[in-house]
Protein backbone atom coordinates (compact mmCIF):
# COMPACT_ATOMS: atom_id res chain seq x y z
CA UNK A 1 0.00 0.00 0.00
CA UNK A 2 1.34 3.51 -0.96
CA UNK A 3 1.65 6.21 1.52
CA UNK A 4 2.83 10.00 1.06
CA UNK A 5 4.05 10.40 4.63
CA UNK A 6 7.36 12.56 5.04
CA UNK A 7 9.95 10.58 7.15
CA UNK A 8 11.64 14.27 7.98
CA UNK A 9 10.58 17.91 8.27
CA UNK A 10 11.22 20.13 5.59
CA UNK A 11 13.36 21.76 7.97
CA UNK A 12 15.73 18.60 8.47
CA UNK A 13 15.37 18.27 4.74
CA UNK A 14 16.45 20.97 3.99
CA UNK A 15 19.56 21.12 5.87
CA UNK A 16 20.60 17.89 4.72
CA UNK A 17 19.81 19.17 0.95
CA UNK A 18 22.20 22.29 1.88
CA UNK A 19 24.65 19.79 3.68
CA UNK A 20 24.84 17.33 0.79
CA UNK A 21 25.95 20.19 -1.83
CA UNK A 22 29.28 20.49 0.03
CA UNK A 23 31.88 19.44 -2.18
CA UNK A 24 33.19 16.00 -0.57
CA UNK A 25 29.89 15.47 1.29
CA UNK A 26 27.57 13.07 0.09
CA UNK A 27 23.91 11.98 1.71
CA UNK A 28 24.97 9.82 4.21
CA UNK A 29 27.40 12.66 5.75
CA UNK A 30 25.14 15.47 5.10
CA UNK A 31 22.10 13.23 6.63
CA UNK A 32 24.90 12.39 9.86
CA UNK A 33 26.20 16.30 10.10
CA UNK A 34 22.21 17.41 10.14
CA UNK A 35 21.39 14.96 13.39
CA UNK A 36 24.65 15.52 15.10
CA UNK A 37 23.72 19.55 14.65
CA UNK A 38 19.87 18.31 16.23
CA UNK A 39 21.75 16.94 18.99
CA UNK A 40 24.22 19.66 19.30
CA UNK A 41 23.51 22.51 21.55
CA UNK A 42 21.86 25.99 20.95
CA UNK A 43 25.41 27.77 21.21
CA UNK A 44 26.78 25.54 19.26
CA UNK A 45 24.77 25.29 15.99
CA UNK A 46 24.41 29.20 16.51
CA UNK A 47 28.76 29.28 16.71
CA UNK A 48 28.85 27.44 13.22
CA UNK A 49 26.20 29.74 11.52
CA UNK A 50 28.00 32.30 12.73
CA UNK A 51 31.26 30.87 11.91
CA UNK A 52 29.69 30.44 8.14
CA UNK A 53 28.31 33.76 8.23
CA UNK A 54 31.41 35.49 9.54
CA UNK A 55 33.61 34.23 6.39
CA UNK A 56 31.29 35.94 4.11
CA UNK A 57 31.12 38.88 5.68
CA UNK A 58 34.54 39.51 7.16
CA UNK A 59 36.90 38.07 4.73
CA UNK A 60 38.36 39.40 1.39
CA UNK A 61 41.83 39.42 -0.72
CA UNK A 62 44.34 40.48 0.30
CA UNK A 63 45.53 43.67 -1.85
CA UNK A 64 48.69 42.05 -2.40
CA UNK A 65 48.90 38.35 -3.15
CA UNK A 66 45.35 37.77 -3.15
CA UNK A 67 45.17 35.30 -0.62
CA UNK A 68 42.60 35.54 2.00
CA UNK A 69 42.46 38.34 4.23
CA UNK A 70 40.12 39.88 7.24
CA UNK A 71 41.82 43.40 6.71
CA UNK A 72 43.92 44.83 3.48
CA UNK A 73 46.51 42.23 4.00
CA UNK A 74 46.46 38.56 4.96
CA UNK A 75 48.80 37.61 7.94
CA UNK A 76 51.60 36.62 5.46
CA UNK A 77 51.72 39.71 3.40
CA UNK A 78 51.58 41.25 6.73
CA UNK A 79 54.61 39.23 8.34
CA UNK A 80 57.88 40.76 8.85
CA UNK A 81 59.86 37.43 9.20
CA UNK A 82 58.50 36.36 5.67
CA UNK A 83 61.43 36.72 2.51
CA UNK A 84 59.96 39.17 0.12
CA UNK A 85 62.05 37.92 -2.64
CA UNK A 86 60.86 35.09 -3.42
CA UNK A 87 57.33 34.58 -4.46
CA UNK A 88 55.33 30.86 -4.27
CA UNK A 89 52.73 31.13 -7.24
CA UNK A 90 49.55 28.82 -6.45
CA UNK A 91 46.19 28.34 -7.89
CA UNK A 92 43.95 28.66 -4.76
CA UNK A 93 44.03 29.35 -1.28
CA UNK A 94 44.12 26.79 0.08
CA UNK A 95 47.29 25.48 -1.03
CA UNK A 96 49.20 28.05 0.54
CA UNK A 97 47.65 25.94 4.08
CA UNK A 98 48.67 22.49 2.57
CA UNK A 99 52.60 24.17 1.48
CA UNK A 100 52.57 26.57 4.86
CA UNK A 101 52.23 23.26 7.34
CA UNK A 102 54.99 21.44 5.62
CA UNK A 103 56.93 24.79 7.33
CA UNK A 104 60.04 24.99 5.03
CA UNK A 105 58.68 27.47 2.80
CA UNK A 106 59.10 31.13 4.39
CA UNK A 107 58.95 32.87 0.95
CA UNK A 108 55.16 34.69 0.19
CA UNK A 109 52.71 33.75 -2.00
CA UNK A 110 50.60 34.99 -5.03
CA UNK A 111 46.83 33.42 -5.48
CA UNK A 112 45.95 33.13 -9.14
CA UNK A 113 42.36 32.00 -8.46
CA UNK A 114 42.43 29.88 -11.27
CA UNK A 115 44.46 28.20 -14.05
CA UNK A 116 44.04 28.17 -17.57
CA UNK A 117 41.61 26.40 -18.84
CA UNK A 118 40.48 27.13 -22.31
CA UNK A 119 37.42 24.52 -22.59
CA UNK A 120 35.88 25.67 -19.31
CA UNK A 121 36.18 29.41 -20.84
CA UNK A 122 39.07 30.26 -18.51
CA UNK A 123 41.58 32.61 -20.31
CA UNK A 124 45.00 34.30 -18.93
CA UNK A 125 42.88 37.15 -18.07
CA UNK A 126 40.33 35.60 -15.66
CA UNK A 127 42.87 35.06 -13.11
CA UNK A 128 45.36 36.95 -11.57
CA UNK A 129 48.46 36.91 -13.82
CA UNK A 130 48.88 41.07 -14.61
CA UNK A 131 48.68 41.80 -10.73
CA UNK A 132 51.48 39.18 -10.27
CA UNK A 133 53.52 40.39 -13.13
CA UNK A 134 53.13 44.20 -11.48
CA UNK A 135 54.30 42.89 -8.53
CA UNK A 136 57.61 41.60 -10.40
CA UNK A 137 57.91 44.98 -11.42
CA UNK A 138 59.75 46.87 -8.81
CA UNK A 139 62.48 44.84 -9.39
CA UNK A 140 62.66 43.02 -5.79
CA UNK A 141 61.81 39.38 -6.37
CA UNK A 142 64.86 37.29 -7.06
CA UNK A 143 62.42 33.45 -7.88
CA UNK A 144 58.96 33.02 -8.55
CA UNK A 145 58.44 29.17 -7.55
CA UNK A 146 55.36 27.68 -10.01
CA UNK A 147 53.33 25.74 -7.88
CA UNK A 148 49.99 25.18 -9.64
CA UNK A 149 48.66 22.15 -9.73
CA UNK A 150 50.71 18.96 -11.62
CA UNK A 151 47.23 18.83 -13.92
CA UNK A 152 46.60 19.76 -17.85
CA UNK A 153 45.52 23.16 -16.84
CA UNK A 154 48.67 23.93 -14.04
CA UNK A 155 50.86 22.97 -16.47
CA UNK A 156 49.72 25.13 -19.15
CA UNK A 157 49.33 27.95 -16.80
CA UNK A 158 52.91 27.54 -15.74
CA UNK A 159 53.98 27.42 -19.47
CA UNK A 160 52.47 30.36 -19.87
CA UNK A 161 53.87 32.18 -16.70
CA UNK A 162 57.53 31.50 -17.46
CA UNK A 163 57.72 32.72 -21.04
CA UNK A 164 56.03 35.70 -19.20
CA UNK A 165 58.57 35.77 -16.51
CA UNK A 166 61.86 34.52 -17.75
CA UNK A 167 62.02 37.70 -19.80
CA UNK A 168 62.25 40.15 -16.73
CA UNK A 169 65.13 37.95 -15.78
CA UNK A 170 63.75 36.86 -12.89
CA UNK A 171 64.35 32.61 -11.54
CA UNK A 172 61.51 30.82 -12.56
CA UNK A 173 61.64 27.52 -10.83
CA UNK A 174 58.75 24.79 -10.44
CA UNK A 175 58.17 22.40 -7.57
CA UNK A 176 59.98 18.49 -8.08
CA UNK A 177 58.11 15.77 -9.61
CA UNK A 178 57.21 13.95 -6.57
CA UNK A 179 54.01 15.44 -6.91
CA UNK A 180 52.07 12.51 -9.15
CA UNK A 181 50.43 14.05 -12.42
CA UNK A 182 46.54 14.37 -12.15
CA UNK A 183 46.98 15.52 -8.06
CA UNK A 184 45.85 18.56 -6.29
CA UNK A 185 48.52 20.54 -4.23
CA UNK A 186 46.25 20.36 -1.24
CA UNK A 187 45.92 16.68 -0.63
CA UNK A 188 49.29 16.18 -1.45
CA UNK A 189 51.02 14.86 1.87
CA UNK A 190 53.96 16.39 3.91
CA UNK A 191 57.01 14.54 2.98
CA UNK A 192 56.10 15.01 -0.76
CA UNK A 193 55.23 18.75 -0.56
CA UNK A 194 58.41 19.15 1.55
CA UNK A 195 60.54 17.10 -1.63
CA UNK A 196 58.80 19.06 -4.32
CA UNK A 197 59.86 22.34 -2.53
CA UNK A 198 63.30 21.69 -0.95
CA UNK A 199 64.13 19.86 -5.06
CA UNK A 200 62.05 22.72 -6.95
CA UNK A 201 64.26 23.03 -10.29
CA UNK A 202 64.96 25.96 -13.22
CA UNK A 203 61.91 26.46 -15.03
Amino acid sequence: MEHNTKAVTDSVSNLIAKLGKLPGIGPKSAQRLTYYLLRASKEEAEALASAITGIKTNTRQCTICFNIADGEKCPICSSATRDSSTICVVEQPQDILALEHVGVYHGVYHVLHGAIAPTEGMGAANIRIQELIKRLENGTVDEVIIATNPTTEGETTALFLQRLISPLGIKVTRLARGLPFGTELEYADDVTLCRALEGRQDF
